[in-house]
């Protein structure tokens, strides 16, 4: 994943999502219909400096994310996630 043509405004960032598993553990293959989505992702994208809106995850952080969170975008082929910063749960 390279450089991202995106700039997001405001608090909000731009999140690529961890893939979503394709096998239990115990090797059982989970189908499309099934798979959870995932609650984490590295954030690929943040607005510049605002005093206004001070954002405090940087491009690379490994971060948590509500289920529901952010509006699901695809840029030349790939998935993102674009939600305000308050909705980052945790940067693990």
């Amino acid at each position: 994943m390279g450089k991202v043509n995106i700039k997001p405004l405001g608090d909000r960032i731009v999140v690529s999502p961890a893939i979503a598993e394709d096998k239990t553990a115990s090797g059982i293959i989970i189908p499309d219909t099934a798979k959870e989505k995932p609650q984490n992702g590295t954030v690929v994208a943040i607005p510049d400096e605002n005093e206004e809106f001070p954002i405090t995850v940087k491009v690379g952080d490994k971060i948590l994310y509500g289920k529901y969170s952010g509006t699901e975008i695809i840029i030349d082929g790939n998935d993102y996630l674009i939600m305000s910063e308050k909705d980052i749960l945790a940067i693990i």
